[in-house]
């Protein structure tokens, strides 16, 4: 209750009650007062504990939703969405990232094996023809939903034995004393594909972005190819400019 009415707008000022409410409601989103899938309080709880109009906690929630910081469940209520600020200017595995912002990291595994590479991957891992590449693909996913599919390429002479690798590719390299600590990276706005929105849970069709990222070694040596798919409505890239 004290929490709730702490977001009452001022009446005193000039902007709209339903905005000062959806701008309390969004600081406080940010703060962690909710986590990630957490059930928001009803428009009909707004309402009578802030003393406002049903009209005013409606059209709060409505801002929240057309920002993508909540979804709603049909009959089920107001949930907060998972969601993920990842800056433009620091290399971090999504592991690091996702604990730095309270949530839990895992993945699901979908695939990993030894094959040869493609004529690209030849290219931009520098290997010769009778190479061999570790292919790993998996959902990455934050408290349990999935946040994003990935899929990296990695030389087999790095990585002989894919089964090993845990929820981190990046801390595995750490371990094996091959850590990446530069990466050159690339976005994309892409639709998402039948088989790839039957993973995460949307639309065929529904836009989606795309990270691509080749890592390289303190010499310089590009050892890591990697494509996440991130979902739209979950992730953000936040890049810092100063004058």
């Amino acid at each position: 209750m004290s929490t709730l009415l702490a977001l009452r707008p001022d009446d005193t000022l000039a902007t709209p009650l339903y905005l000062q409410l959806a701008r309390n409601l969004e600081a406080a989103i940010h703060a962690g007062v909710w986590k990630a899938e957490q059930a928001l309080p009803s428009e009909r709880s707004l309402s009578e504990q802030l003393g406002l109009s049903r009209v005013t906690a409606r059209k709060a929630l409505e801002v929240l939703f057309e920002q993508g910081l909540i979804r709603r469940s049909q009959g089920s209520g107001t949930f907060i969405t998972p969601r993920l600020e990842q800056p433009l200017s620091r290399l971090s595995s999504f592991s690091e990232m996702l604990r730095l912002k309270g949530f839990v990291p895992s993945s699901q595994w979908l695939d990993r094996e030894i094959t040869p590479p493609t004529h690209e991957e030849l290219i931009r891992l520098a290997l010769s023809p009778t190479d061999k590449v570790a292919r790993l693909k998996r959902l990455r996913k934050a408290d349990d939903t999935v946040m994003a599919i990935e899929m990296s390429t990695l030389p087999a002479s790095l990585i002989p034995q894919p089964q090993v690798i845990g929820d981190s590719l990046y801390e595995h390299l750490d371990r094996i004393g091959k850590p990446v600590v530069r990466a050159l990276q690339h976005i994309q706005a892409v639709n998402a594909s039948a088989e790839f929105a039957a993973l995460v849970g949307i639309e065929p069709g529904t836009a989606m972005l795309l990270m691509t990222r080749v890592g390289y070694l303190e010499d310089n040596t590009p050892i890591e190819v990697t494509d996440t798919y991130c979902r739209n409505d979950y992730y953000d890239f936040v890049a810092e400019l100063r004058r």
